[in-house]
């Protein structure tokens, strides 16, 4: 049972936290990731707000913790925590969000970890920053040597030095204590309970699969275990076994055929080293749009590091959170959106503190037209990155920005078809809220919104649409003219107008319409992206356009 304290023995929050903000500080796992840690905004001051427990984290507990937060004064919001998507009146952290929005408060929020399905995106309100995982240009990788000299790479983050060369070298197959009378379980996986400990005491371990084996081999008195997955894993675990690594099934073909043809087969696995990369992509396990609460709102916004972070941990429990692991340390490293969403809300509250009286919505929108498209892409494009990775430096002077308030998320409420009894439930108070009393939404989407998002569905034979959009001039000097540059495959028209904005003084709005045309998705083919750019000197502000045809990726 939970003890009643705000302490975080689990370490989650404790590694979040200090990803958004904290001093510079020497840190490493073990000497894994050695160098100076510190949050996204060194001076910043954290409030912490406990709404997670064994049992989960309660809608009553996170609803009570904006309550705190909000009489607080807090000026970012960030939330590691997703779950099933939900109509917003009966999302906490969509209603949560949307009261600290209402006092300037901008609610940064982790994508979820269910990738690399489509339609898993979590946390989809429009008045949310929606965080997606992406890597940054570090691996992590041990090193495997076999008794022929053969040498292969693993993952998995090992903080062990094995004590001896070299090691005798077996496989669940062959260390299998599987009978006729107890044929359970697959011996190949190493699953508990189908090894015999005299085939695998003082021996490394070759399993199939990555579901615990390094923690049976362990209580087997096995000396380490490599794990083979296929695909590998771009997200590491900290393994348990003295000794342990992920390798690749090709690698593992390589080594299993050695175990196979060799009398006395060996090996040695190596501490976890650091070696660099090309980055950025979107990991794996991050969730994917698109989302179907609001279908015309891209999910996610855009993508922070969020791969194999390095950060606090509490000592309140072992890496592992296994009873029988005495490793307990000041850092871990951890991947997930969790690690991601810290990361753009130290940039919200680093631009925030450029531009203090902005709303939520702008420094949003600064983050989003800033962002540097990904260096590596997928299938699914802005489906997994959204506007691309965060670049901070540049977000502090994005040169315009889209900006929203309150009354034109009730238009946009209104126009998704929401009533005046879920609006009110968002609200938080008792005035009956009538849609005819608000300005009617514009356009196919109908939120001043910093990216355009089309949802075909399976019989839609055509493309058609149009974006209401309002600029506001935030950059240097009191004129300037910006002018718009689309770039588009050739199955869809994109058509600015106008194509050139000038403004003569700070603040100042400016309206263009964008119309979106061009026949059905072919089959075959999952998304159209195009993108939508103005352009002044010193100034990028970059807007994607995707479409997406549904059931394409079925």
């Amino acid at each position: 049972m939970d003890e009643p304290t705000p302490v975080d023995t689990d370490g989650h929050g404790t590694h979040t936290a200090s990803t958004a903000a904290g001093n510079a500080v020497k840190g490493s796992l073990y000497g894994i990731g050695r160098g100076t840690a510190r949050g996204g905004v060194p001076s910043a001051r954290i409030a912490m707000y406990k709404v997670c427990w064994g049992g989960g984290c309660s809608d009553l507990d996170i609803l009570a913790a904006f309550d705190d937060a909000i009489p607080d004064g807090v000026d970012i919001i960030s939330i590691s925590i997703g779950g099933p998507s939900r109509q917003f009146f009966h999302d906490p952290i969509a209603i949560g969000a949307f009261h600290a929005m209402r006092k300037g408060i901008l609610t940064s929020c982790a994508g979820g970890n269910d990738g690399p399905m489509i339609s898993t995106v979590q946390n989809n309100a429009p008045w949310i920053m929606t965080v997606a995982a992406s890597s940054i240009d570090r691996q992590f990788i041990s090193k495997i040597r076999l008794g022929d000299g053969t040498t292969t790479w693993g993952n998995g983050i090992n903080t062990f030095t094995m004590k001896n060369k070299i090691y005798p070298l077996t496989s669940g197959a062959h260390a299998s204590n599987l009978t006729k009378n107890y044929p359970y379980g697959n011996a190949s996986a190493c699953d508990f309970g189908t090894l015999g400990e005299a085939k695998v005491k003082g021996r490394i371990v070759y399993c199939l699969g990555d579901s615990g084996p390094d923690s049976t081999i362990k209580g087997l008195k096995g000396a380490g275990t490599i794990m083979a997955v296929d695909p590998q894993l771009d997200y590491y675990m900290i393994t348990l076994t003295p000794g342990a690594t992920v390798a690749r099934y090709k690698d593992g073909d390589k080594i299993d055929r050695y175990i196979n043809s060799t009398k006395m087969p060996r090996a040695v696995i190596y501490k976890t080293i650091t070696v660099r990369m090309k980055a950025p992509f979107v990991a794996s396990f991050s969730s994917r749009g698109p989302q179907f609460v609001s279908r015309s709102i891209l999910k996610p916004d855009l993508a922070a590091p969020g791969l194999n972070i390095l950060a606090s941990y509490t000592k309140l429990t072992s890496l592992t959170g296994d009873p029988s692991d005495r490793r307990f340390s000041d850092f871990t490293i951890m991947s997930g959106t969790s690690m991601a969403c810290p990361h753009a809300s130290g940039a919200a509250a680093y631009v925030k503190s450029f531009h203090p009286d902005w709303s939520p919505a702008a420094i949003k929108s600064a983050l989003m037209t800033t962002a540097t498209p990904m260096r590596i892409r997928d299938q699914y494009g802005e489906l997994s990155s959204g506007s691309g990775q965060i670049n901070p430096l540049r977000a502090v002077h994005p040169g315009l920005i889209y900006d929203i308030d309150e009354s034109s998320y009730v238009s946009f409420l209104c126009k998704e078809g929401y009533n005046s009894t879920s609006i009110g439930i968002l609200m938080g108070d008792k005035k009956k809220y009538k849609c005819s009393d608000f300005k009617k939404a514009r356009g196919f989407d109908g939120l001043n919104y910093p990216s355009m998002h089309i949802q075909l569905g399976r019989k839609d034979t055509k493309i058609s649409a149009v974006f209401y959009r309002t600029v506001t001039y935030v950059g240097y000097g009191n004129i300037s003219g910006f002018k718009a540059k689309v770039t588009s495959p050739k199955e869809l028209s994109v058509v600015v107008i106008p194509n050139m904005l000038r403004f003569t003084k700070k603040h100042q709005k400016q309206s263009f319409k964008v119309f979106v045309k061009g026949k059905s998705v072919k089959n075959g083919t999952d998304i159209l992206s195009a993108t939508l750019e103005w352009i002044n000197f010193g100034y990028s502000v970059k807007s994607p356009i995707l479409v997406y045809k549904q059931g394409a990726f079925f």
